[in-house]
Formats: C-alpha cells, sequence, structure tokens
C-alpha cells in the first residue's frame, strides 16, 4: 500500500485558492500511490465560523477530491466543513476512484477553542477496507482520546488528519507513537504549517509510526512538503502474531 501524505501550509477561508495550491502540489506525485491524505479542514483553516463557510457534499471541495481520486487512481482523505441537514460538521471525508464516498464527523470537538458550539459531533466510527487493508481515519483531537480508536476490528492504519498548533506539538508526536504501539498497527499523522487569521502556528510533524511505534516518515519542521511511503500488510500480520496484545485487551462498549 502506497500512501502521499500533503504536509501544505492554508489560505485562510479561501477555497478556490487552496484548492488551486493543492491542485498543484499533485502533479508531482507518483502514478502508484494508493491514498492521499491532506490536513484537517484544507480548503479552509480551522476556522469557527462554520456556517458562513460550510459546503455541501456536493460542493466544490468534495467534486475535486473525487477528480483527484479518478486522475490517480487512488483514495483521497481529508476534512472539510460541511452542512449536512442544516448541521455543521467537521466531516473527514473519503473519495474513491469509482466515484464512491465514505466519511466520518468528527467526534471529539475541541471545546478549548469552542468547536462544540459550532459543530455537530459524530457518532459512528469509519472503519473501512481497501487493497486489503482496514483503515480507520480520525480527526485532530480525536488522537487524545485512545478508546474512540479502540483496536477492535483488526484495523492496519490508523489516520489522523489535523490542525494541531505548535504549543502542543509535543503531545502531537508521543500520542500519535503510542496509538500505533498500543493497537499494533500503523499510525500516521498529517498536519499543517504555516500561521492562520486567530495568530496560531503550526510546524508539521507530519509522520508515520510503525506498531511497534518506530518512525518510518517525518518532515521537515514547519515546512511544506510531499512523501510517500509504502506499508506492508504482512509486517502487521507477523508483529501480531509475535506478540498477541490485542487478544488481551478488555471488554467494554462505548456509548
Amino acid at each position: 500500500m502506497n500512501l502521499t501524505l500533503i504536509q501544505t501550509d492554508t489560505v485562510w477561508k479561501n477555497i478556490d485558492k487552496n484548492l488551486e495550491i493543492l491542485t498543484k502540489k499533485l502533479n508531482d506525485i507518483s502514478d502508484d500511490t494508493d491514498i492521499i491524505v491532506l490536513p484537517e479542514l484544507f480548503s479552509t483553516g480551522f476556522t469557527m465560523e462554520g456556517e458562513n463557510i460550510a459546503e455541501l457534499m456536493d460542493g466544490k471541495s468534495v467534486l475535486w477530491m473525487k477528480k483527484i481520486s479518478k486522475k490517480n487512481d487512488c483514495l483521497v482523505i481529508g476534512s472539510l466543513v460541511i452542512n449536512d441537514n442544516e448541521n455543521i460538521y467537521n466531516r473527514l471525508i473519503t473519495t474513491f476512484p469509482n466515484g464512491d464516498i465514505k466519511y466520518y464527523d468528527k467526534r471529539h470537538l475541541f471545546s478549548f477553542a469552542g468547536e462544540d458550539k459550532v459543530f455537530s459531533s459524530g457518532k459512528t466510527k469509519l472503519v473501512f477496507e481497501y487493497k486489503g487493508f482496514k483503515i480507520c481515519p480520525l480527526i485532530c483531537y480525536d488522537l487524545r482520546f485512545p478508546v474512540w480508536a479502540r483496536n477492535t476490528e483488526e484495523i492496519d492504519i490508523l489516520i489522523y488528519v489535523a490542525n494541531w498548533p505548535v504549543a502542543r506539538i509535543r503531545s502531537w508526536d508521543i500520542l500519535l507513537k503510542a496509538r500505533a504501539i498500543e493497537n499494533l498497527c500503523y499510525s500516521i499523522g498529517v498536519n499543517r504549517v504555516g500561521v492562520d487569521n486567530n495568530d496560531f502556528i503550526y510546524n508539521g510533524h507530519s509522520a508515520v509510526y510503525d506498531a511497534l511505534g518506530y518512525s518510518l516518515l517525518d518532515f521537515e519542521e514547519s515546512k511544506e512538503g510531499v512523501k510517500s511511503i509504502t506499508l506492508d500488510k504482512e509486517y502487521i500480520i507477523k508483529t501480531r502474531n509475535k506478540f498477541g496484545f490485542l487478544e488481551d485487551q478488555d471488554s467494554f462498549e462505548i456509548k
């Protein structure tokens, strides 16, 4: 499985400009990429003016994602501000080459920034299979809640898209690695860089960790970049067969 991670700056609330910039970046990626991962709210930045900038599921950003998926014969994953039946969501969209769409609405809203006052919370975790890998995509603040990412579905890849500021980047680094170790899976984080209109600074630290917490890929701090990596399903199988940690986990239900 080949993944391409896009660590990029975001133009504040300028959907057209952000899509233009990303289109140029994606022109340079390899033809054999299976999944392209973009940061959280990649077309707007982390704005709390959701009602004023929200798009519909047939809006230009989703249509752009579908176009990129078809052109590159790959999945495209990233989150958008979406208006669905008069509710505003921080919605992670996954587009498929055949035009299909799967989505996940951010469950853990960042109350520290008032996200819970603007957005509606999601209730259902998304897990899907693609090219032999079980994938669970999540959003930013979800990273702080290990129960929500708990691997009871034989997940092979956790993907976190984020706008995670430099002030708390140490937590991002540690928790992203922890999610890999405790779930015996690949843990991938794609974060933005730059400064937004609230003067929050982002320095990236996008990364890939294997099931034992070893770093497989990282980015130059505070720099935009496009990097690809190949993940191995056999490695996941062998690691789980050797250690079997997931078989010893506690049983409970999330409500």
